[in-house]
């Protein structure tokens, strides 16, 4: 009876042990389980030390123990987890954002539709306009980029209106842009001023144009923007939703009146000199032809 009762508490304080983990002391078990847990040593000797180290945690057998959380830990703990969610979101962000998005100035603004283009046009005024046609798709457009912004930061009264290919191609194509990058400008009552495509290898070419129509001046007349067959090829594009109404050059009641009108007379002072010889001439013959 006592090896019994010796055996069953030795069993007790191994479980214990085995099971601090998990925040919980187990009832004291069968001599199955002791014979099952102590069978897997692999010899008496060493069962007997494994025992004998064990037994010391025996007084904890039936009690519960408390285990004190210490609060500031883990909201530091929290703290730094969420700083880095926050930091990989932030990375996950920036890893979405479009290569045609990075650096854009305040002056750069993107064509949402037709309407909008001829709108912006008009609304410029007496301000330079560059229109840059690109696609998402094109190496030559995301490889120019990072230096038209550049510029665009370095002229901040030159206006930028990008034109997204891929979202526009109809528009693209009513305005003869089948090139990219491609890039035109405008000025007030000028209209267009000039339209050529160029690469990162040949970025002088725009270089040159911007420095020769940048500099300020004032036109006399009104804003033009697109021209007229520009215009009419839009409001013709069944796929985009533009109304044109062109402005007649003169009423139809002016050409009424200008035909019914008599012709006037000219007076001698308004006739060639040519002309008053020949009549002069006339009336001598008339004279002599009385007599």
């Amino acid at each position: 009876m006592a090896e019994v009762l010796t055996e069953a508490s030795l069993v007790s304080s191994w479980h214990g042990t085995t099971q601090r983990h998990h925040r919980r002391v187990s009832t004291v078990p069968n001599s199955s389980s002791f014979v099952s847990g102590v069978g897997r040593f692999p010899s008496l000797k060493l069962k007997s030390q494994i025992l004998r180290s064990l037994s010391s945690s025996s007084e904890f057998q039936g009690k519960k123990l408390l285990f004190h959380v210490n609060r500031g830990l883990a909201n530091r703990i929290s703290s730094r987890l969420g700083a880095s969610t926050a930091a990989q979101m932030t990375l996950r962000i920036g890893k979405g954002q479009k290569w045609w998005e990075k650096g854009l100035q305040p002056n750069m603004n993107e064509v949402t539709s037709a309407q909008d283009l001829v709108e912006s046009l008009l609304n410029a005024g007496d301000k330079l306009v560059v229109v840059d046609f690109f696609s998402p798709g094109c190496g030559g457009c995301k490889a120019l980029h990072p230096k038209i912004c550049q510029l665009a930061e370095m002229n901040p009264d030159v206006q930028f209106l990008q034109v997204n290919y891929e979202e526009h191609k109809s528009m693209c194509y009513s305005l003869n842009v089948h090139v990219l990058p491609f890039f035109r400008f405008y000025r007030g009552a000028h209209g267009r001023l000039c339209s050529f495509s160029c690469t990162n290898a040949t970025i002088k070419k725009f270089k040159d144009a911007l420095a020769k129509h940048s500099p300020d001046r004032c036109s006399l007349g009104p804003t033009k923007g697109l021209e007229e067959k520009e215009l009419l090829a839009l409001a013709a594009n069944k796929d985009l939703s533009f109304i044109y109404a062109p402005n007649p050059l003169q009423p139809e009641h002016e050409n009424e009146e200008l035909a019914t009108a008599p012709a006037p007379v000219p007076s001698s002072e308004s006739l060639p000199l040519c002309h008053l010889i020949s009549e002069v001439s006339k009336e001598k013959t008339l004279i002599t032809a009385g007599r």
